[in-house]
This record gives structure tokens, sequence and C-alpha cells, in this order.
């Protein structure tokens, strides 16, 4: 069966992110396909390359990284939210004049026809965080 699934939780006040990324893991485990990970809300924070959690604790945007590497999922921040939360890519960056980009390059940003369409493909939509 294949999934995509919706991450909506800022991962730092939220355990939806975390979630998420655990259920994915246990899906892939299971033998089903992960068609895209849509980055919604707060949930655009797991993009953002500039975090630096304590030591003992994990990176998300490197996790779905590896995540994605390992199982060609796709990873998708919804532009509008990403912007709005500080999460560019270097093309947005210039765009609004900013000077740095922190998105992770793991992640694209992207619109809301890319979570239209993963309800399309996709047998399951999961959604993590209110």
């Amino acid at each position: 069966m294949e999934y995509s699934l919706v991450v909506l939780g800022d991962p730092h006040s939220t355990a939806s992110a975390t979630t998420a990324l655990n259920f994915a893991r246990s899906l892939l485990k299971g033998g089903h396909d992960i068609f895209r990970v849509f980055f919604y809300h707060g949930g655009v924070q797991c993009a953002n390359d500039l975090t630096t959690p304590a030591q003992d604790e994990a990176r998300l945007p490197d996790e779905w990284a590896a995540l994605k590497k390992q199982h060609n999922i796709d990873l998708v921040v919804c532009i509008a939210a990403g912007i709005k939360r500080g999460v560019l890519d270097q093309s947005e960056a210039e765009r609004h004049e900013k000077t740095c980009s922190n998105l992770h390059p793991a992640f694209e940003l992207s619109g809301l026809g890319q979570l239209v369409e993963a309800t399309e493909r996709s047998d399951r939509i999961i959604t993590f965080g209110a």
C-alpha cells in the first residue's frame, strides 16, 4: 500500500514530527511505500537546516533526509507556510532579500498542488499534528 504523510506540528513544541518519522520507518519496515511527506503549518520547521538541537537529541532534518535517501521519498515543504516561518531556499531568500537560506537540501519548497497530488495518488493520507 502506498501512503503519504502530512506533518503539521512544530517539531520543537509537539511530538507530531517525531511520531510521523517513527510511523514512516514502521511503514517502510512493514513493506509499504511512502510517496510523499508534506510539511505544512509548524511542521515546515522540520526542514530548517539551521536547527541545532542538544547533542543528545535527534536532528530531524537529517533524520528525514536519511529516510529520503534510503527510500526515495519526496519531502515537500509548503512554500507559503515555509516563507511565513522563515524556512527559505536560495531562490526565495533572494526574492525576499534575505541574507541567507536555510532549507535543508533534502527538502523542496512547493505549493499545495503537491498535497493534492499526494491525496490523489496515495492509498492513504495520514496527518500528524493539529
